[in-house]
């Protein structure tokens, strides 16, 4: 079984032309019928216009390459 590389409450930057800061609130992972884990989604948060808006489909790698260390 495969661990989550990061913590809930960790922060991210994205890339991109207006980067954000998100949040990681949850983790999720989904199984087979043999009890294999088959995929490990975070789900994140991030403020836009006064409003949180959430994605719950964000991979690690997305994660670690804009990882801030607090």
């Amino acid at each position: 079984m495969r661990e989550p590389k990061f913590n809930i409450g960790q922060q991210y930057e994205t890339m991109g032309k207006h980067p954000k800061v998100c949040t990681i609130t949850d983790i999720h992972k989904t199984y087979n019928s043999n009890g294999e884990m088959v995929k490990l989604r975070y789900v994140s948060e991030h403020e836009f216009c006064g409003q949180m808006l959430k994605d719950d489909d964000v991979v690690e790698t997305t994660i670690a390459r804009g990882l801030i260390n607090n």
